[in-house]
Parts: structure tokens; sequence; C-alpha cells
């Protein structure tokens, strides 16, 4: 079925068109049908599997409707929230492209930025508004932000929100809105505490699960490499030396880490974008431009890039550090093989690493097939890199020398 056969809004179905969305994914194929109904929805799929559009494109074909009907009074109806402020733009952009001809008014609204402009375009009305929780309760504490007349409720990422501590906050939005109302529940994992808060805030929700086996993308090729903690800069040079076209994205488990691994590239000559928590949004933002449009083939992030962010044509993923919650390594890859496109994720695994392997493998129920480094192959990455070699890298040159030795020393014998 293609979307020019759905009973949706003529002007939704040119600007899909012109987007080049022919036909709907497999979530949005199962998801949009009930939604059209107005029934309550608890989805789950992986990521870069099209979720956004499976609940923009319903809510803004019934969105437009009203607005006809109200003769283009703008008034809030719908509220999507989610736990980042990245991800709050990127949603809301998906809302305006798939609604530019609709007249429908959409804002992204976050902190880290100048509330005023906010405000105003507030005033002016809107119909969905894209919110991070923060910015959301602080203009609702101003009165700025009426929350009665929301008809639609949206967690996406709905799992990252409970992860971020954001119950609360859920509950408390949930007490302010109206009781009628449609609520769509979006997420790449389901847990308890997903359908707990689910089935709790919502009316028989119709629930819709494409999660295979393993539920990292069949787009997406993974392997992992077992290397030494203070070695996997080494190898990570290599890569990126091996792949001088390729557009990749690093993860790193802290901010620290993400600004030395930074360095470390620098130091061989290898230039990167850095980006967590610890920076000035403006910033965030202006590199992640950056990244996507290739203006920069590298960036280094911590998890604050792992959910639900859509960067176009990310040839490989590293997991230079492997994450402490197994669900976020399917985040993580996830950020390449979107779509119909294929993808690489490579991940560094050191000794003390091996116990996080071994979750992250029972929760794919997979093994991740391992990159075989010969001995000889793994002091030439050392000795090749440009970068001061380690006392890990001498140590190893000198075993490799001690053996040598006694080979011969052997067939003299």
């Amino acid at each position: 079925m293609k979307f020019q056969q759905y009973h949706i809004s003529e002007d939704i179905k040119e600007s899909l068109d012109e987007l080049g969305f022919r036909k709907p994914t497999d979530i949005q194929y199962k998801a949009i049908p009930s939604i059209l109904k107005g029934e309550d929805v608890l989805a789950i799929a992986q990521t870069g599997t099209g979720k956004t559009a499976a609940f923009a494109i319903p809510i803004l074909h019934h969105l437009q409707a009203k607005l006809e009907r109200s003769r283009g009074q703008h008034r809030l109806r719908c509220l999507v929230m989610v736990p980042t402020r990245e991800l709050a733009l990127q949603i809301a952009e998906v809302f305006i492209r798939i609604g530019q001809f609709t007249g429908l008014r959409v804002l992204g609204l976050h902190g880290g930025v100048d509330q005023e402009s906010q405000v105003r375009q507030l005033a002016m009305g809107v119909d969905i508004l894209v919110a991070t929780p923060g910015r959301m309760f602080d203009l609702y504490a101003q009165g700025k932000l009426p929350l009665e007349t929301v008809e639609i409720l949206v967690l996406d990422e709905a799992d990252h929100m409970l992860d971020l501590g954001f119950l609360t906050d859920i509950n408390d939005v949930i007490r302010k809105l109206p009781s009628r109302r449609q609520t769509l529940f979006f997420s790449a994992t389901i847990t308890d505490k997903i359908k707990e808060l689910c089935y709790g805030i919502s009316n028989k929700p119709v629930r819709i699960q494409l999660s295979p086996k393993d539920p990292v993308s069949k787009n997406v090729d993974h392997m992992v490499a077992h290397v030494g903690m203070d070695d996997k800069r080494f190898f990570l040079e290599r890569l990126l030396r091996e792949l001088p076209d390729k557009k990749v994205l690093v993860f790193v488990r802290t901010k620290v880490r993400a600004e030395r691994v930074q360095a470390a590239m620098a130091r061989v000559g290898i230039t990167s974008l850095v980006m967590h928590s610890g920076r000035e949004q403006d910033d965030r933002l202006k590199d992640l431009e950056a990244f996507r449009t290739g203006a920069s083939r590298l960036l280094i992030a911590t998890d604050v890039n792992a959910r639900g962010i859509d960067i176009p044509d990310v040839d490989y993923v590293v997991n230079y550090d492997l994450p402490e919650l197994p669900e976020n390594y399917v985040h993580r890859v996830g950020r390449t093989g979107r779509g119909m496109k294929r993808g690489q994720a490579v991940a560094f695994c050191s000794p003390e690493e091996e116990k996080l392997l071994a979750a992250i493998q029972a929760y794919t129920g997979t093994t991740i097939r391992e990159m075989q480094i010969e001995k000889e192959d793994y002091r030439l990455t050392l000795a090749g890199s440009e970068d001061t070699p380690n006392d890990n890298w001498r140590k190893l040159l000198e075993d490799d020398e001690k053996e040598k030795v006694e080979v011969k020393k052997r067939k003299k014998k």
C-alpha cells in the first residue's frame, strides 16, 4: 500500500511525495490506521524504522481538519514529550516538513536557549508542541503554556525518559491534561515500567511490536574487537585512516572521555567534533549540523546522541567504550543502517569490559562477531601510530622480542 492510497489530507500526501516518502515502513503501516481511528497506541520498534512519521502523519491529518473547522484558530492540541533537546528539534522538524502545506504551527520547546522567542510563538498560537520536561514546566508555571486544550499526548523514547528519571514529570503532566485524550507511546525497547505507565494512563492501548529476535537492525553488520583500554585510540586512528571518506560516529562513556579521545585524534592530525552535555546548546547544534551535512566526517559523542537522533548517511558507528546499559548498544548502533541503507558498527572491548559485552550479547540474543587480531597486526597498529606509544605498547614489543628469542633458541636445539 502506498501513501497516496491512505485516507489522509491531500496536502500531507503532497509533502510526503515531495520528501520521497512513497510506501510506509512496517511501523508506519501498522500504527497509522490505529492512530487515525483515535485509538491509544503502545508501539515498540527498532530505531531507524520511521517511528516519528508513524505518529506525525495521522496527527497532522487530524489537526489540519480541526484547524479548518475552527477557521484557522491555532490552539495547542498535541503535546509530544521527549527526553533531549536534540530530539525535540528533530521531531519538530519532521512535523514541519510533513505538515508544510497544512497551515499548522509547530514549536520545538527546550532549555539551553532564551525563552522569549518561544513565549512569543506560544502567544501567537501553536498547534503542535514538541517539548522537553524542564522548559515545558518552566513556562507552565509562568502561565505561558496552556495544557488544558491538549487532545493528543505522545511520549517518544518513553523508555529513555524513564531511565532519565522523568516519571514524576510525566505524571505531573498527565494531571494537567484533559482526561479525554489520545495517548501514544513510542519506544525502541519495552520494559515492565513502560507497560505499567502506558496501561495506567491510556485507554485500552493497541500494542504494536516489531521486535525481531536480534533487536539490532538487520541493515547493520556489527562486530567486536578485543583491545586494551589504553590501546583503543591507536585502533580508532587506524580505522579512520583506512576509511578516509566515511562518516564515523564514535561513542564514549563520559564527557571527559569524549574530550580526551578528541585530543588524542588531534595529536595525530585527525580533526573531529565532540558532543556531550557539558557543551553549550548552540555549539552542540552547530556541530551536529556540521556532521549531518558532511562538513565534518567524525563526531565523538556520549549517549546524549544515542537515542532517536536521525543523522543521515552514517557509515560507521564505533563503540569506543561499551555502554553501561545493554539497550544503549542497540540505540547507538541504530545511528547507522537507517531506512534501506546498510551500516557498519565496531565495538572496542577491553578486558575490563567483558562483563558489559556479555550483557549486551544476552540482551540482543546473539553473539557479536569477533574481529580476529593477530599479535603481529596488533603490534603494527600500535607501532604505526603517529602518537607516542604507551607502556602497554612497549611491553607488547618486549614480550614479542622475548618470544622471538625463545623461538630461535628452540630452533638451534
